[in-house]
């Protein structure tokens, strides 16, 4: 949506209705340019200026100092965006991982990588093969550098599947 002039993600909407007065929208949004969080109020019959957003497969490719490049693989156009533009899940981002970036025309707005991702764990206490409930964690560092809690049966250089949305571990998985 357009706020203020700027582009931005909306990032949460809550729709309150209180005894007195009238409905109203809480709405928390990022500005794109600047990755500022604002929030703003809105009546429940106010409008608001959306703005077309085109999403569009892009393959990571390497890190060139503060910028991760990203290339289409049909037009092998590369777009470098700036680290801020990822915010916390490059944490989990490798090489070759296909992530969906957001277009307005062909101003890049914004990019997300997958909700779950493969990744090796490269350093973690060694396991224990009687526990298999995963009711007690423990941490392990990631192929990327990330951090998470994983079960105690994890060991180093087991393949895990993580949710980036919630950095939790889901399973162990078969390379």
């Amino acid at each position: 949506m357009r706020y203020e002039g700027n582009i931005c993600l909306i990032t949460d909407v809550e729709f309150r209705k209180p005894g007195k007065g009238g409905a109203f929208y809480k709405v928390k949004l990022r500005d794109i340019d600047s990755g500022k969080q604002k929030e703003h109020t809105y009546n429940s019959g106010s409008s608001i200026e959306m703005v077309r957003i085109e999403k569009r497969p892009y393959q990571f490719l390497y890190i060139d100092g503060e910028n991760y490049v990203f290339m289409n693989n049909e037009t092998y156009e590369q777009i470098p965006l700036h680290k801020n533009m990822l915010g916390d899940q490059i944490k989990y981002l490798k090489e070759n991982t296909i992530c969906q970036l957001a277009f307005e025309g062909e101003t890049v707005l914004s990019a997300e990588i997958p909700q779950h991702v493969n990744l090796l764990v490269t350093i973690t206490e060694p396991g224990f093969k009687g526990d298999s409930t995963g009711n007690t964690l423990k941490p392990a560092t990631l192929e990327t550098g990330a951090e998470i809690q994983v079960p105690l049966f994890v060991n180093q250089d087991d393949m895990i599947r993580v949710d980036t949305t919630t950095d939790s571990y889901i399973e162990r998985v078969k390379e």
